[in-house]
């Protein structure tokens, strides 16, 4: 997040009350109060430090109740532990603890198998801070073979561009590996009954500087899976015909760790020839704290050489390939004790009970008899909600008022151009059992009951939370056509929903 400095004078009127921490029952330690905007001047109590920041965190939302983030909020004792063991290790100081090195490269191994990555390749992949470092990395893999298969004297910093094919309900990541690298953004509109990527829009779409087409494996605004198999094959039929030759990339942020054990036949992986790389977020379905990404590609071929960094650092050199140098290892860990502790099976096991608790939601929720469930079966255990009738309140009003009873269920517009259709959605995450569930179901009803009452809705915005579309925006329709025009048009309108 930026942050802009602010002046304590201008604070709030510059009242005392807001540019200082003075807690009361501190009184017997502190002297004089603590500034905050700017470090204190002396020491203090760790103990009363400590309990100052509690106390301000308890202001936050709770994160038991946050049904608004596909992030890992739970992790077991054993696991804390170990992640606290390594809290001070640095994972670039690959000679200084190579069994973290190691416990990595595991993990990457474990992950291509889990993606059949082909046992006669050479599949390779990394660790990152999370899905956002992935996704540039696996863009900029893209975007080097594109201009290395152009050749010497190709002319490419004079005319030729080199774009990307996605859907316009991607995460705000892809936007920004195309504007920071210089990347042209060609995004496929939604349409009223289609909320993810459709095949031949975007097939028409592709060119020969087309560096390549992104499937999402879980799309943050409905769960839905894209039709990753159909993109495989409609390219297939491309290169056939034209001689196009344009791979995929698979963001199985969401869903990398949900499909192989709900839906494993399902075909999105390495099984396509056509899927040349993949990245997933082990700190949302791999069930560990944020953040600790990965991204593997299929084969040596599709990571360029020019891209990997042999850095001398500290006795050793390591070839790197990433945007962050220093990092913790603490989450690496933690990914391999769920893959050890879980195993296939354990994975199945939470998957099923998730995919189960977001199914007896659904259920409830149809039988309330007043929304549309734009949620599919056989998907990320999400449910998505939008209102059938919109005339006496709205799944804002709704939102803010489940608010007031601790729940976090965010609302918000889906993408270009199914912007008019506005929804809840539920992220089922491990430590939303039945109990809560039944419970949110309970609120949600009472909710309800008290807004077709009459009774006054909670407002939108209130002092800490704002909602993802202001109050009385228009979302603004955009056409097919111009393939730039769709990308700046989807800039001004697009939500960003919460991931």
């Amino acid at each position: 997040m930026l942050t802009n400095k602010i002046d304590p004078s201008e604070d709030d009127g510059g009242s005392d009350a807001n540019q200082y921490l003075a807690p009361i029952y501190g009184s017997r330690e502190v002297g004089e109060p603590i500034p905050r905007f700017r470090m204190p001047d002396s020491s203090s109590s760790p103990r009363l430090i400590a309990q100052l920041i509690k106390d301000e965190l308890n202001l936050d939302g709770n994160q038991s109740l946050n049904l608004a983030t596909f992030v890992t909020t739970w992790m077991e004792p054993e696991a804390e532990e170990l992640m606290a063991q390594s809290l001070g290790k640095n994972f670039v100081d690959a000679d200084e603890y190579p069994q973290t090195i190691a416990i990595a490269d595991r993990c990457v191994n474990m992950i291509a198998d889990l993606f059949n990555a082909p046992n006669s390749g050479q599949a390779l992949g990394t660790a990152t801070v999370g899905s956002s470092e992935a996704i540039h990395l696996a863009g900029l893999a893209l975007k080097w073979r594109w201009r290395n298969s152009l050749g010497e004297g190709a002319g490419v910093t004079s005319h030729r561009v080199p774009n990307i094919v996605m859907g316009a309900n991607v995460q705000v990541c892809w936007e920004k590996f195309a504007r920071y690298f210089d990347v042209t953004p060609r995004y496929v509109p939604m349409a009223s009954d289609r909320y993810v990527i459709g095949v031949k829009e975007a097939i028409d779409l592709v060119d020969e500087d087309t560096i390549g087409v992104v499937g999402i494996l879980g799309s943050t605004y409905t769960g839905e899976y894209e039709p990753i198999e159909e993109l495989a094959n409609a390219l297939d039929d491309l290169q056939a015909t034209n001689g196009i030759d344009v791979p995929i990339h698979v963001d199985a942020a969401s869903g990398g760790f949900v499909a192989p054990f709900l839906t494993p036949n399902l075909k999105w992986d390495f099984r396509l020839p056509r899927v040349h790389s993949i990245n997933t977020s082990g700190h949302k379905y791999g069930l560990v704290y944020p953040g600790v990404g990965w991204v593997v590609w299929r084969d040596r071929q599709y990571l360029p050489d020019d891209l990997i960094f042999h850095v001398n650092y500290l006795g050793g050199d390591h070839p790197t390939f990433n945007l962050n140098f220093s990092r913790g290892s603490s989450q690496i860990i933690a990914q391999y004790y769920n893959f050890l502790r879980l195993g296939r099976r354990g994975y199945t096991q939470v998957m099923v009970a998730l995919d189960s608790t977001a199914r007896w939601i659904t259920q409830r929720i149809e039988e309330i008899g007043l929304f549309k469930v734009l949620s599919a079966e056989e998907t990320l255990p999400v449910v998505c909600i939008s209102l059938v009738d919109t005339s006496r309140y709205s799944v804002f009003d709704i939102s803010s008022s489940l608010r007031e009873r601790g729940w976090i269920v965010p609302a918000y517009t889906l993408a270009p151009n199914a912007s008019e259709i506005a929804v809840l959605r539920i992220v089922v995450r491990e430590g939303l059992g039945m109990d809560l569930a039944s419970n949110l179901i309970d609120d949600l009803k009472s909710v309800i009951d008290h807004l077709i009452r009459g009774h006054k809705p909670a407002p939108r915005v209130n002092h800490r939370h704002r909602s993802l579309v202001p109050k009385g925006a228009k979302a603004t329709k955009v056409t097919s056509g111009n393939h730039e025009e769709i990308a700046m048009q989807k800039q001004k309108d697009k939500p960003q929903g919460i991931c």
